[in-house]
């Protein structure tokens, strides 16, 4: 997919674009779990997919569907995902989660795995300093889980939405701390607005923001493009541990 820049009109332009780039880029601004999200207001009800698939030199493998869908129900958002995979093997994997109104912050999560045969329930709860298991949900094998976190900490497993409520311009820097459902223990990631770009989208090209992040992991970038109105992420690219370049992009 080409990427390009839109041009600068004059040099004049590009001094004040740095100008403002540096004064917003001067330190990253720490979202706080349970604060009022500047731009929650941009999230809608309704349903996106997105394809996920593989490059390499010579071709484009195709992994799965991703379904992602917002709805606001008793006082509280949900969302609901739905990962339909062709590869390595076929599988489905279904998440449910749950959030305060406005801020964004996680209540509980479930994800139900379903490949060959073997159907897996995992189900958390968060708490502010703590994330553990949903004792009545029927299956669960993550029942016994109890995570520390000395702050409070968003899933993860819904970055792409919670990227979406932040006030997004150039230079902006947003600091995270993340849980990742079942994983290890939280952990504070870094995303920077590091430049404006053209993408393809589902009816053309979109102009959109461009977030990276290095996952704490030295040397590594991740890029994503968000539109600049909607912010909704249009696209997504990210290396694997054996350098083939992974790609999930907005079908509809």
């Amino acid at each position: 997919m080409l990427l390009s820049y839109r041009p600068l009109r004059n040099a004049a332009l590009l001094t004040c674009l740095l100008a403002t780039a540096g004064a917003a880029g001067a330190a990253a601004q720490y979202v706080a779990v349970g604060s009022q999200l500047p731009r929650f207001g941009l999230l809608k009800e309704g349903s996106h997919r997105y394809l996920r698939f593989i490059r390499t030199a010579d071709s484009n493998t195709p992994i799965d569907i991703w379904q992602r869908d917002i709805r606001f129900e008793n006082g509280r958002m949900q969302i609901r995902q739905r990962w339909d995979a062709i590869a390595p093997v076929p599988s489905v994997k279904q998440i449910d989660s749950s959030f305060e109104m406005g801020t964004f912050r996680p209540l509980t999560h479930e994800r139900v795995t379903t490949k060959e045969g073997k159907r897996v329930v995992e189900g958390f709860t968060f708490a502010p300093t703590r994330i553990s298991g949903l004792p009545n949900l029927a299956e669960n094998t993550q029942k016994d889980i109890a995570v520390n976190s000395p702050e409070g900490t968003f899933n993860f497993e819904t970055d792409i939405e919670l990227l979406q409520t932040l006030p997004l311009a150039m230079g902006y820097e947003a600091e995270i701390n993340f849980y990742h459902p079942g994983a290890g223990a939280p952990s504070r990631y870094t995303f920077k607005v590091v430049g404006s770009e053209l993408v393809a989208g589902p009816a053309g090209p979109v102009d959109c923001w461009l977030l990276t992040t290095d996952y704490n992991k030295a040397g590594y970038v991740a890029k994503f493009w968000f539109a600049k109105g909607s912010q909704l992420m249009v696209r997504n690219e990210g290396l694997m541990q054996d350098g083939r370049l992974l790609v999930k992009t907005l079908i509809d």
